[in-house]
């Protein structure tokens, strides 16, 4: 019971009793009322203000958030005060919000079957890329879909998506270019298809879907085209891996300070001094020891530049979700979530990695 249910009695209702007036309903010749007469009653315990929440909270924990209770890391369920004959429950441990098991699983299958086909035939990982693009835009067209009556055409950007990688392969950054601007084209025509209600919207999110997904994708691609081709796209992703993975054990273990609350609240600044120390102790190593010609103060301004891009890309697709009111872009890969999920750190930081590589130890 809160402090409001003890008002002061009402001006107009029962005032109690009081020994300056006879009783009421008695008549004039009534005897008097004797409050020495009447049962005593007990005083008012004094309740003392206790927050509802505790601490110095501004907000209120019911309002609505942005994405709801889709993200785990924004779900509020404050606990009842405990009684003063109870002991108060012991904190709760850090959880990490996901089956760590199944994700361990899964990471290790999808690094095995990329060092192989990276290591084996160049052109069987050229596949995966094209195959990754394809289900990602499938994942992104399909949420924006249902989300946001957003029909972004998948027919000609997965044909396109997968031509991109192939151009840029085959044909360096030239043939990117051009396959890019063709399947810009080509989403343009398809939507002329359909009714043009609409028609603007869909055609914006297809282009931007097109460049978000296989564009970036292609220069993983061009950095396969070098004679060390392989070592520059193992370089690219344990660079990557390395940053999400010291930004999630720093952060996990030492974090305090939100990076950015609004976007993703569980990312913290303590987490992004993890991902940027990691990733420059990877990139002095792979820089020396993988890449021909590489020095390991090259690497250490590779991996600065792949925590900070790596970081960027995970906020960006988080706000994408988070307009989007989503936690995860799918559910192919227990514990990671979707392909897109697992994307979101590795398209942004793709160029980045190459033009790096170029111009430290040229184009190979």
């Amino acid at each position: 019971m809160n402090d409001s249910s003890w008002r002061a009695p009402s001006q107009t209702g029962y005032r109690g009793p009081t020994d300056r007036a006879p009783f009421q309903g008695a008549g004039a010749a009534g005897p008097a009322y004797d409050a020495q007469d009447a049962p005593q009653t007990r005083p008012m315990p004094i309740v003392p203000d206790v927050p509802a929440q505790g601490g110095d909270q501004d907000d209120d924990p019911g309002a609505a958030r942005p994405g709801g209770p889709f993200f785990r890391d924004e779900t509020q369920n404050p606990e009842p005060m405990p009684h003063a004959s109870q002991p108060a429950p012991a904190p709760q441990k850090k959880t990490a919000g996901r089956d760590l098991g199944a994700a361990i699983g899964v990471g290790i299958g999808l690094g095995v079957v990329i060092v192989a086909s990276l290591f084996i035939v160049k052109a069987v990982f050229v596949g995966v890329i094209a195959v990754a693009v394809v289900v990602g835009l499938w994942e992104l067209t399909k949420r924006l879909q249902e989300r946001k009556d957003i029909k972004a055409p998948l027919v000609p950007l997965a044909v396109g998506g997968a031509a991109m990688i192939v151009a840029g392969y085959v044909r360096g950054a030239e043939g990117a270019w051009v396959a890019m601007a063709l399947t810009a084209l080509a989403v343009l025509v398809w939507r002329m298809t359909e009714p043009p209600e609409g028609y603007l919207k869909d055609v914006t999110a297809g282009l931007f879907a097109a460049f978000y997904v296989p564009f970036l994708a292609t220069f993983v691609a061009l950095m396969l085209t070098a004679q060390d081709g392989p070592q520059r796209v193992l370089t690219f992703l344990v660079l990557t891996v390395v940053s999400d993975t010291g930004a999630y054990a720093v952060g996990w273990r030492f974090g305090r300070h939100k990076l950015a609350p609004r976007i993703s609240p569980g990312k913290t600044r303590e987490g992004l001094i993890g991902a940027v120390l990691f990733a420059m102790a990877a990139g002095a190593l792979c820089m020396q020891y993988l890449i021909d010609g590489g020095s390991w103060w090259q690497g250490i301004l590779l991996g600065l530049a792949v925590a900070a891009s790596a970081t960027l890309g995970d906020l960006g697709e988080s706000m994408i979700k988070r307009d989007l009111g989503i936690k995860d872009m799918g559910t192919l890969l227990p514990g990671h979530g979707g392909i897109m999920d697992r994307l979101d750190s590795l398209l942004p930081t793709a160029p980045v990695v190459w033009l790096l590589l170029v111009l430290f130890v040229g184009s190979g």
